[in-house]
């Protein structure tokens, strides 16, 4: 979303202000009475705790909307509006495209995740029935390699021992547990349904809506606050890019990677990975696992090399491509992107990897305003014309 500035009108124009002597400036129409602020920030309250549980939706609509302003703006060129549902065509295909960007994907981890589950059910009935043998590589391990492999035949190896082992789980535990995640997912759903409405109402009026957001920051603020709107949608610009497309190239290079080093499942692996990379740190787990199924397998030298291409890759995006998209726009030091990220993360869940850069790259513009040298005063001709006449 795009915030243009507003510039403020002029004194002459300003309606006149009643209160000769008590120094109030404001116009009469601004002026409000004790009580009416009081009511003011008990409305203000009031319709915060009402829509408290619609609040992460309304702020992933605004991140989606000021991430995606301009290819909106070049998807609304492209698409003249026709009839009269014409300016509603370009919002509805925009924010219909943004939701199948993130149903398929997970669509299809589902449906992998699925027959997945059928596998792991068959898996532990035989071993229920005939136990787990240790794999071969386990006993190759240097110096416990002999002792893992008998510990894992006499604990899991043996049909009695497994199903010991499987039926100290709390059945009771698994149905809550399984419950609560149905509650979970349809939560989530129905916050992604609002965030798609929110979005598309954003698209429709989000110019006359930026409009009156910066003319009430300049109200508030002055230049200063337009200053901290533009840093703050240049930061959200740079994470969406640092980790949203960072990620999913990060995803697209460790799939082909899986692909060619035999990964079982490396679409699903590859898909898993794109989704973990936009967290820091995220993609080392799955790479990790991928590595770990390959010695599994036995299959050592293949793992190696996807764990040494994942280790080089994360470096890589993590500590030069992401700090440069992230803290350039803003010139954010990279330890601040970093703990924006993380602090965001730990505090507002996956929404604080956006609005945490975005608070930091805020505060950082307000630290660098008051601790700033002001400007070298500059004398005019008229001054110095008036200093040498006086010393003369």
């Amino acid at each position: 979303m795009e915030l243009h500035p507003i510039t403020p009108p002029n004194d002459r124009n300003r309606p006149p202000t009643g209160g000769a002597g008590n120094g109030d400036r404001r116009p009469a129409a601004h002026r409000f009475p004790r009580s009416a602020r009081v009511a003011t920030a008990a409305i203000l309250l009031l319709g915060l705790w009402i829509l408290h549980d619609f609040l992460p939706a309304l702020a992933w609509a605004a991140v989606f909307a000021i991430a995606t302003w301009p290819l909106y703006q070049r998807f609304e060129r492209a698409m003249p509006p026709r009839g009269r549902h014409g300016p509603l065509a370009a919002p509805l295909v925009l924010t219909l495209l943004i939701g199948l960007i993130f149903a398929v994907p997970l669509t299809l981890a589902a449906v992998e995740a699925g027959r997945e589950a059928h596998t792991v059910v068959h898996y532990v009935a035989e071993a229920q029935r005939n136990g787990i043998p240790a794999p071969d590589w386990v006993s190759g391990v240097p110096i416990v390699g002999q002792r893992a492999a008998e510990w894992w035949n006499d604990n899991l190896g043996d049909p009695d021992s497994v199903a010991e082992l499987i039926g100290r789980a709390d059945r009771s535990a698994l149905m809550h547990w399984t419950r609560t995640f149905g509650v979970q997912l349809v939560h989530r759903l129905t916050l992604f349904l609002f965030t798609l409405l929110t979005l598309f109402f954003l698209y429709r009026d989000g110019a006359a809506f930026g409009r009156r957001v910066m003319g009430l920051i300049n109200r508030a603020m002055g230049s200063q606050g337009e200053r901290l709107a533009a840093h703050v949608i240049a930061a959200v610009h740079g994470t969406v890019n640092g980790l949203v497309l960072v990620g999913l190239g990060e995803g697209a290079l460790m799939g082909i990677a899986y692909v060619i080093a035999g990964v079982p499942h490396p679409v699903l692996f590859g898909a898993l990975t794109a989704v973990l990379a936009i967290v820091p740190f995220g993609a080392p787990v799955m790479f990790g696992a991928a590595a770990l199924s390959l010695i599994m397998n036995g299959d050592a030298l293949a793992a190696a090399i996807v764990l040494g291409l994942g280790l080089a890759m994360v470096f890589v995006a993590d500590h030069f491509i992401r700090p440069a998209l992230i803290g350039g726009a803003v010139r954010l030091p990279f330890l601040w992107v970093l703990l924006g990220i993380l602090g965001g993360l730990e505090t507002f869940g996956l929404l604080g990897l956006f609005l945490g850069p975005a608070v930091m790259a805020a505060l950082i513009s307000l630290w660098r305003d008051w601790t700033d040298p002001p400007p070298p005063l500059v004398p005019s001709a008229t001054a110095g014309k008036s200093i040498d006449a006086a010393q003369r």
